[in-house]
């Protein structure tokens, strides 16, 4: 009886272990590859999975991205300067078992390949481009990177340059030339900006002594215009008092010496001036013929007194 418990018990424990064997576990982020006496058999997913116990094995392989450090390292550049070099790649598994069975560390080896390829890019540049074209940089090692750990399951999915350092005194150097060429930028917008002004102040006066000759010509037209239209206006007045007395006389059948003695007026108006001769016409002689004939004939009736009362 004693015999037989041991051996259920033997046999309980041994079902047990069997069972601990026979069930794996994998988390979410890896996958679990099967070997069989040493032989590659299938990757297991996440989660519960079973195996041949005693016979299979599992090797678990990470598959979240993992950080790569590029150790520092002293680059030559086109133009023989040494800066000091570092970098991070970012890198995952897509692949576990080309991961395991292609090359014995994936992260070493990506690791020294960057270093290489480091010097290989930076290499081909000039200091200024390889300070400017850390872009330019990231992207070529990673294009190179993916490309050589394609075949070992892993994908580069980023690289970044953490520094350039040249040598202190070629920092010293461009330090001295960024601030001449900041000193010359200065100048040079001073400069403009003096040339812009007294451009401006040139077309300022050019502009305003345009105006001010616009202004005077317009004023001196207007001037002339208004003598213009004054003597315009005097002669049209002239005309029409002439035209208004030539009416006058005519409606009015004004005699020979109504004639003669606005003839005379006419004259008197003509000689109150400043020039010391008055030429007459040749009619004149004729009008004052009638003139004298118009005296005659008053004196005869009665004499200058009458016509002094006749005219008050």
């Amino acid at each position: 009886m004693q015999g037989t418990l041991i051996f259920v018990g033997a046999l309980v424990f041994f079902a047990f272990i069997m069972a601990m064997k026979s069930f794996k576990i994998i988390r979410p982020f890896e996958k679990g590859l099967v070997e069989r006496l040493g032989k590659y058999q299938r990757t297991l997913g996440p989660g519960l999975n079973t195996i041949m116990p005693f016979v299979d094995s599992i090797i678990k392989v990470d598959m979240r991205e993992v950080v790569l450090d590029v150790p520092s390292q002293m680059v030559i550049t086109k133009d023989n300067v040494g800066v000091e070099v570092d970098a991070i790649i970012y890198a995952q598994v897509t692949d576990p078992a080309r991961s395991r069975y292609e090359i014995g560390n994936y992260i070493r080896a990506a690791t020294k390949l960057a270093q290489t390829n480091l010097r290989n890019i930076i290499g081909e540049m000039e200091l200024d481009q390889s300070l400017t074209s850390r872009d330019v940089i990231n992207g070529q090692l990673r294009d190179v990177l993916d490309t050589a750990t394609d075949k070992w399951g892993v994908r580069v999915n980023r690289v970044e340059l953490q520094r350039i350092d040249p040598p202190a005194d070629i920092n010293q150097a461009m330090s001295q030339q960024m601030k001449a060429e900041r000193l010359k930028r200065a100048n040079i917008l001073e400069a403009e900006g003096i040339k812009q002004s007294e451009i401006l102040k040139a077309e300022g006066e050019k502009q305003a002594a345009i105006l001010e000759a616009e202004g005077k010509a317009e004023a001196i037209k207007r001037v002339a215009d208004a003598e213009k239209y004054q003597e315009i206006a005097l002669a049209e007045g002239e005309a029409q008092a002439t035209v208004n007395v030539f009416s006058a006389i005519h409606e009015g059948k004004a005699t020979e010496d109504v004639v003669a003695i606005k003839y005379l007026e006419t004259l008197a108006k003509i000689a109150d001036g400043k020039a010391s001769k008055v030429f007459l016409p040749i009619e004149a002689s004729g009008v004052l013929g009638a003139l004298g004939g118009a005296f005659e004939a008053i004196s005869k009736k009665g004499g200058a007194g009458k016509v002094v009362q006749a005219d008050g």
